[in-house]
């Protein structure tokens, strides 16, 4: 038998949170190191499943496959396509950066006689997720998938309530009512969703009889598996509502900027920049795949929400008052050009949204981490308190700035490409979607610019003119990020190569062309 790469990707994480919330209390600083190297060997794990995965082979390549649970035909299957590698590989190299931005984030603190936080569960819930996330990218049975898909929600709802932001204008108790409140609406919105999600899987086992993502596939390929419309258009309802709250799709986004105000920034990057794109993942994934005709009856009306969250978020970030809240409608904003690029049904579309989601999240680790940074100086998120910073700390201003930069799809950085390619994709097919969806672009521009000028332009503050600039840790963290955001801005050939033939067949399970150009070139 071969050595099971996929499920050492997904279990090394896992025992590593295990081991890490089992170091005695006192030993905070081997508790970190321990996550760190964890992180880190689950990173080497897959470039490992990076560079064995061939984009011109099988579809799912690295398969394993179990008996689980043999009454209900529920196996343990795990395989990856290019979609799947690309974002199993942008989970592992975010989890390290975000241990070490998060080094001092869950320290004790004295406040009475009580201490405040375990600094090792803190760790161990990182680790958690990014096990979960991982096999959720790999699972290839619907019902393991569902479970991972679920089960993550409770590290998070730690993480966000247990674990939050310390900066707050209204005192400590304040900011503990408002954690409380943001992670459990975090965790009734996705719970809905799940619940929803779970009678849908349970359908598809009643009309399929298994839970296999490849059998079915395959058997509504060759006809041997038939389903009414009625029955498909609920059955992918229920997957998909699941979905666009993870992902998160107005009107089922209120939870993120709740959720990403109140907990750290590395939290916040954990959120948008890795656990919400297993959303936009099983649209493509399941929803597409499973439900063909259903996906293709649903494009009108998902486009729609999809243009309104573009607009919606841009407009909402351009008049806020604190940064990360701003961040969150931005991500909401971004959330929206990628499942318009799923739902456009054009090569170019998906395979510019699968490339978004990986930029996303390396543009928004940058530009959230840095805020983070920044934010822990100051000891305040709001806009306003803030001013001539890139005169007393030019590190943390320049990097700031490109991050931000990023995050508008300058030319040059990676976001750029996959936003042109999503653009591009619905213009073939449906031009009015695109040029609306085009004014999300203008309003990106205005309230990254607005916020760098507010916050690091201008008169030098008395609160930030003693603020130091990035340290050691800190750059380690922000500089790796800025370099790919160049290099793939300049270079992102090493991804679309991955992901491009999974699109493509990702069409063909929809039955879908890329359409004509209306004027034939010349001969």
């Amino acid at each position: 038998m071969s050595f099971p790469l996929l499920t050492a990707t997904a279990a090394l994480p896992a025992i590593g949170a295990v081991a890490t919330a089992a170091v005695p209390a006192a030993q905070r600083t081997a508790a970190k190191w321990l996550a760190l190297l964890v992180s880190l060997a689950t990173l080497a794990l897959a470039i490992t499943v990076l560079v064995r995965f061939d984009p011109d082979g099988a579809r799912y390549q690295l398969t394993e496959s179990h008996a689980w649970i043999k009454d209900f035909g529920v196996r343990y299957d795990l395989g990856v396509d290019g979609i799947a590698v690309a974002l199993l590989a942008l989970t592992a190299l975010l989890i390290p950066f975000i241990v070490l931005a998060g080094w001092h984030d869950a320290d004790p603190l004295e406040t009475g006689s009580k201490r405040w936080r375990p600094t090792q569960g803190f760790f161990a819930l990182i680790l958690a997720v990014e096990a979960m996330v991982i096999i959720s990218f790999e699972a290839t049975d619907v019902f393991v998938f569902y479970i991972f898909f679920e089960v993550m929600l409770i590290p998070m709802y730690f993480l966000i309530g247990g674990f939050g932001d310390r900066a707050h204008e209204h005192g400590e108790k304040a900011a503990s009512t408002q954690r409380s409140y943001a992670a459990v609406k975090f965790l009734l919105y996705n719970l809905v969703g799940g619940l929803i999600m779970l009678a849908a899987v349970i359908g598809l086992y009643v009309v399929a009889g298994n839970f296999s993502l490849p059998e079915i596939v395959q058997a509504r390929a060759n006809g041997s598996l038939h389903m009414a419309t009625s029955t498909e258009r609920w059955l992918f309802l229920g997957f998909f509502f699941a979905f666009a709250v993870k992902a998160p799709l107005w009107p089922l986004h209120t939870w993120l900027p709740n959720a990403m105000q109140e907990a750290t920034a590395p939290v916040a990057v954990l959120i948008t920049a890795v656990v919400d794109k297993v959303g936009t993942f099983a649209m493509l994934r399941f929803c597409l795949q499973l439900f063909p005709e259903a996906s293709k009856w649903a494009t009108p009306a998902i486009l729609v929400l999809s243009l309104i969250s573009i607009v919606y978020g841009a407009l909402l970030a351009v008049g806020q008052r604190d940064i990360k809240r701003l961040v969150a409608y931005a991500s909401i904003s971004h959330f929206g050009f990628i499942i318009m690029g799923i739902f456009a049904m054009t090569s170019q579309g998906q395979s510019g949204a699968t490339l978004y989601m990986v930029n996303h999240g390396i543009s928004t680790a940058a530009l959230m981490l840095v805020a983070g940074f920044l934010i822990s100086r100051r000891g305040s998120r709001l806009i306003a308190d803030y001013g001539g910073v890139q005169k007393v700390a030019p590190l943390l201003a320049g990097t700031f700035l490109i991050g931000g930069l990023a995050t508008l799809s300058l030319p040059g950085l990676a976001p750029f490409v996959s936003e042109f390619l999503v653009l591009v994709g619905t213009f073939a097919r449906y031009p009015a979607i695109g040029v609306i969806a085009t004014f999300g672009i203008v309003l990106a521009a205005l309230y990254t610019l607005v916020l760098y000028q507010r916050t690091m332009t201008g008169p030098v503050k008395p609160e930030v003119s003693a603020m130091p600039d990035l340290r050691a840790r800190e750059l380690v963290v922000v500089a790796p990020l800025i370099v790919l955001l160049i290099f793939l801005g300049v270079y992102p050939k090493p991804v679309t190569d991955i992901v491009n033939p999974a699109v493509k067949q990702t069409m063909t399970d929809v039955h879908k062309t890329d359409p004509k150009p209306s004027v034939e070139a010349a001969k």
